[in-house]
């Protein structure tokens, strides 16, 4: 395979995938019907080269210069005010959401807001909350990843943290999926290394435990299985050389295909990371990766079967225990650090963790069932 992979595809939505792709972007947004496109997206990217690229795009193109970045790490509903009350004066007709997970997310969650009357917590990922949203004035949303990890550019869903609680909540409507993707690599170059190991091992997460959950999702468990052996050949790739574009877009299948996995649900890894980042501000896929052995040791009785197929699939031997060191060789040539307490968390407020840990919505799809004893040791064991 060359580094210069390009692909159209209509699945899970249009993604055009392949590098210099991000000039499509005002096409893009055309056939969308966007003409006033806001372009979402966080702090550190607002002043970055590949972001004024893509205003001078729009801009080029008649689409006008507008840019909203008042964006935390862990984007919260007072960005999400403000983020909609930019769209709404500005009088856009659609959204462009650009970055990492924290830039798509409210991205996403403007375009759907700038809809609503309710507020965002009415659109919980509970039951079927999501159909008390209007459809009307919902914004097309164009989507442009600038890492390779969440996949949320294909996702239904945005993770919003309460500002009050420091609790994240998954907000989900079918319309939060983007209508048109530009997966172009060239934008992921300049993560730094922490970013490109934090991310890709997000991806790897989000497959892995799409793959071991217990729910009966055939199509899910094939896409998490080669997601899995795409970061497995390429992550270390994309670690090592930053500016291997063949690396680079494998892993933004990579990511694209973890998030379409994780329909089939997710479990303790996120479980777990989901708190430690609402309370410490830990970075999401970096926890992910800091707690995936313990999880791992924590199920094996119910996945060792299926981490054994996945294990040769993978061309690794040994079964579960050679998927399991091969987890730790991964982890140690990212710079992954080995437990929480290397991350510099302090082991003082496990019972408030573990009962979070055991709301969270990912909580259900772990395949060994998660009570608030057996969470508690879990934590323990990630010390």
């Amino acid at each position: 395979m060359s580094s210069n992979i390009t692909a159209n595809w209509s699945y899970p939505t249009s993604v055009k995938l392949g590098r210099g792709r991000i000039t499509e972007l005002a096409d893009a947004c055309k056939s969308l019907g966007i003409k006033k496109p806001l372009l979402v997206t966080d702090r550190g990217l607002a002043s970055m080269a590949i972001t004024k690229t893509a205003l001078d795009i729009l801009e080029d193109a008649g689409l006008g210069r507008a840019i909203f970045a008042d964006v935390d790490p862990n984007p919260n509903e007072k960005n999400l005010e403000a983020g909609v009350r930019a769209f709404k004066d500005g009088g856009h007709d659609g959204v462009v959401a650009f970055g990492g997970g924290s830039g798509l997310d409210l991205g996403k969650c403007v375009a759907f807001m700038a809809g609503q009357t309710r507020p965002v917590w009415d659109f919980e990922d509970i039951g079927d909350w999501w159909t008390r949203a209007s459809l009307e004035g919902i914004a097309p949303i164009v989507a442009v990843p600038t890492t390779a990890g969440t996949g949320s550019e294909v996702g239904r869903a945005s993770v919003i943290t309460n500002s009050e609680t420091h609790v994240k909540k998954i907000i989900f409507h079918p319309k939060f999926l983007p209508g048109v993707v530009i997966s172009d690599p060239e934008l992921t170059v300049g993560m730094p290394k922490i970013i490109t190991a934090g991310t890709g091992m997000d991806a790897f997460a989000h497959c892995l435990e799409a793959y071991s959950s217990p729910f009966y999702h055939p199509m899910s468990a094939g896409i998490a299985l080669e997601g899995m052996r795409l970061v497995k050949e390429f992550l270390p790739r994309a670690y090592r050389e930053g500016t291997d574009l063949e690396a680079r877009a494998n892993m933004m299948a990579a990511a694209a295909m973890g998030a379409v996995a994780f329909q089939k649900g997710l479990g303790a890894i996120h479980a777990l990371s989901h708190p430690i980042g609402a309370v410490y501000n830990t970075h999401h896929g970096m926890t992910n990766a800091v707690v995936m052995p313990a999880v791992l040791r924590f199920n094996r009785k119910a996945i060792e079967e299926k981490i054994g197929r996945a294990a040769a699939y993978l061309g690794i031997s040994g079964g579960f225990d050679g998927f399991y060191d091969y987890v730790l060789k991964l982890r140690s040539e990212l710079g992954v650090p080995e437990t929480l307490s290397a991350m510099g968390i302090a082991a003082d407020r496990i019972d408030e963790l573990s009962a979070m840990a055991i709301e969270d919505p990912s909580a259900g799809g772990n395949p060994v069932a998660m009570t608030l004893e057996n969470t508690k040791v879990l934590f323990r064991d990630c010390f």
